[in-house]
């Protein structure tokens, strides 16, 4: 399994957005794939042109889960369809103030961009585990299918959000890993960065970082004593609430 794998993942093309895409199709351990046009990620859907909010429409997407941070999401509030409900789920980005004192300091490379990051991914499953509890908790409402989940660039937050619904599903890491790498060649990378961002820093910051991501499920893993300690204890599914999530989601 690579991030190049045909036809996976299935992306939605928009016009004023994109890394829109279905998790659908990707396979689970025990041979079975994940159901088509259930639930999907993106990034922001705050620039989506009219003809997009029909196509959003048109996917059967009822809620909208943002992981933006408050600001973030006042600054450039999302512009859905009458028929999607949006559920702020606030994950507060911390690499901001981080950044712009990594611009100040001429030495700065793509490797402390990373080490940023890093502090940042492993933040989101310390400090911000309800909140993907509480992403699980609108998958497991039948009245809320299909789920969207989106932050700013579709590819922290977001891709972390992935990894974790894909793994409750039974895909392997390297399913989950060929799903938050293919973020590099469908985003467009149209998230605004402060000017005069050196380009080493840029692509740092734009680029997935797998390795990281694996990291951060490795530690959240082992700090709830495994795999099945993460799922009921971290994010809420005890075994009933697991079947439940897999008859909903599999084929």
């Amino acid at each position: 399994m690579t991030d190049s794998t045909p036809g996976l993942p299935h992306a939605v093309p928009l016009e004023g957005a994109s890394n829109l895409r279905d998790l659908g199709g990707w396979p689970v351990a025990d041979g079975r794939r994940v159901r088509r046009g259930l639930i999907f990620r993106s990034a922001t859907l705050a620039n989506l042109t009219e003809s997009d909010q029909a196509r959003v429409a048109s996917l059967g997407i009822r809620t909208v889960c943002d992981l933006r941070g408050v600001n973030e999401a006042a600054l450039r509030p999302s512009r859905l369809p009458p028929s999607a409900e949006r559920v702020h789920l606030p994950i507060e980005p911390s690499v901001g103030a981080s950044l712009r004192d990594l611009m100040l300091r001429k030495e700065s490379t793509g490797e402390d961009v990373v080490s940023l990051l890093r502090r940042a991914y492993i933040d989101y499953l310390a400090r911000f585990i309800a909140v993907y509890r509480g992403l699980f908790g609108l998958l497991l409402e039948p009245r809320r299918q299909a789920v969207l989940f989106h932050c700013s660039a579709g590819k922290d937050r977001t891709g972390v959000g992935a990894a974790l619904v894909l793994t409750a599903l039974g895909a392997t890491r390297e399913t989950v890993v060929a799903d938050y790498r293919a973020t590099d060649r469908i985003w467009r990378r149209d998230h605004s960065l402060p000017e005069g961002t050196p380009a080493g820093l840029a692509n740092a910051l734009l680029s997935t970082h797998p390795e990281l991501l694996e990291e951060t499920l490795d530690r959240a893993i082992a700090a709830h004593g495994g795999l099945d300690g993460l799922l009921q204890a971290g994010l809420g599914l005890d075994a009933p609430r697991l079947a439940a999530l897999r008859t909903a989601y599999l084929e």
